[in-house]
């Protein structure tokens, strides 16, 4: 009996087949995805070769056009009382009594400490000893001329005795005027023991302690008296020529919210010898929280200006010149300028630009800088506020 080859079920070709489509759904697919790739590949290299779009806001970009600037003086320093006084000892011994301490308030005349008195005491009495026995001489020269005089007058003596009592009645004067006047150098020496003070004011410094002897012209104690100020600033000759009594200054003090007033009060008519300047002095006003020290800084308006100007901070100083950024049909331009008379206008600082005609938008320094001839746009109203540059543009770059 001849043999038969099995037929194959015909689900077996229907895997095949299902087999043979997924292979060629999964080429198709991956030919899909290289071309894909190829593609975003081309439009990266496409938006690579494409200049940048900055985007601006209109607070980065400002117009040069003809203001009235107001020309100043700026001036700095630290703030000094008008009136310190330093407690010394007059005369050498043991500190006593002292019991004020840094921040303690003193009055005029008030006694802050005692220097140990019991040798100024003795040489007192002594000294008030000597002009009672002086006394006592005076009396009996003046007894003795006055006898004198008598016997002269009987012819008992020569006028010659009487010339020597005279002499002797004026020896024993002067005496005693010389003890009196010792007498009151050692009350003065007494008096000097008891130290006061010679303003009212706060204790800034306490340089000894009880017990300690000292000599004469020792600092104990350093008062500063807080009602009034002086501020010392030392200007150049060409600045300190607009500058003169009377002047209005606004100062920012140190640790102080508020500017504080102040007034030019005088200007010193010489220059010092080693930095060349002159010092000019403000008389400040007082105000709560003010110290002694502190450092202040303003400036003095001198007078008026007009031109046409921009914000300094607007003028770019990293190339040799000085230059500007314009902003002109819609591009970045570098331009160099030479900066004018400078002022102030509502505190900010000004310059003015010669070559540069009214109208002409710069960037000010918080668009930073931005290679010449990017293209730009500045940001209108109602838009998100922005300096940086779009998603799709690289940062700034630096050209130099």
């Amino acid at each position: 009996m001849p043999m038969t080859t099995p037929r194959r079920p015909w689900f077996q070709w229907l895997l095949l087949t299902a087999l043979v489509l997924a292979i060629a759904l999964g080429v198709a697919r991956a030919l899909n995805k290289r071309a894909d790739q190829r593609d975003a590949a081309t439009q990266a290299a496409a938006a690579l070769q494409q200049a940048p779009v900055y985007e601006l806001t209109a607070a980065d970009v400002v117009a040069v056009q003809p203001l009235t600037l107001a020309q100043t003086v700026d001036i700095s320093g630290s703030l000094k009382a008008l009136q310190t006084a330093s407690i010394k000892a007059r005369v050498a011994g043991e500190v006593q009594g002292l019991r004020k301490r840094e921040g303690d308030t003193v009055r005029a005349g008030e006694v802050l400490a005692r220097i140990d008195s019991t040798e100024a005491q003795a040489r007192l009495r002594q000294a008030s000893q000597q002009a009672d026995a002086a006394l006592a001489q005076v009396s009996i020269a003046r007894r003795t001329l006055e006898n004198n005089q008598a016997l002269v007058r009987q012819g008992f003596i020569s006028a010659t005795a009487l010339d020597t009592s005279t002499a002797n009645l004026a020896a024993a004067e002067a005496n005693h005027q010389a003890a009196l006047a010792a007498r009151d150098i050692a009350r003065k020496t007494l008096a000097d023991t008891t130290l006061r003070s010679p303003i009212n004011g706060q204790v800034s410094a306490r340089l000894v302690q009880n017990g300690e002897r000292v000599g004469l012209d020792t600092r104990l104690l350093e008062v500063v008296d807080l009602s009034g100020f002086e501020l010392e600033a030392a200007l150049a000759p060409s600045e300190a020529m607009a500058v003169l009594p009377g002047l209005q200054v606004n100062l920012t003090v140190e640790g102080l919210a508020q500017p504080v007033p102040a007034t030019v009060a005088r200007i010193n008519p010489s220059v010092q010898a080693g930095s060349r300047s002159v010092l000019v002095y403000l008389r400040v006003s007082a105000n709560a929280g003010m110290r002694q020290g502190l450092f202040a800084q303003g400036y003095i308006v001198t007078g008026q200006v007009n031109a046409l100007a921009a914000p300094l901070s607007a003028v770019r100083n990293d190339k040799p010149k000085p230059y500007v950024q314009l902003l002109r049909d819609g591009r970045i331009q570098h331009q160099t300028v030479v900066p004018g008379a400078r002022g102030l206008l509502d505190g900010e600082p000004m310059v003015s630009l010669e070559g540069v005609p009214a109208g002409t938008q710069l960037l000010r320094a918080q668009a930073g800088l931005i290679r010449e001839g990017t293209e730009v746009r500045v940001q209108t109203a109602g838009h998100t506020t922005s300096t940086t540059p779009s998603a799709s543009s690289p940062a700034p770059t630096n050209t130099h």
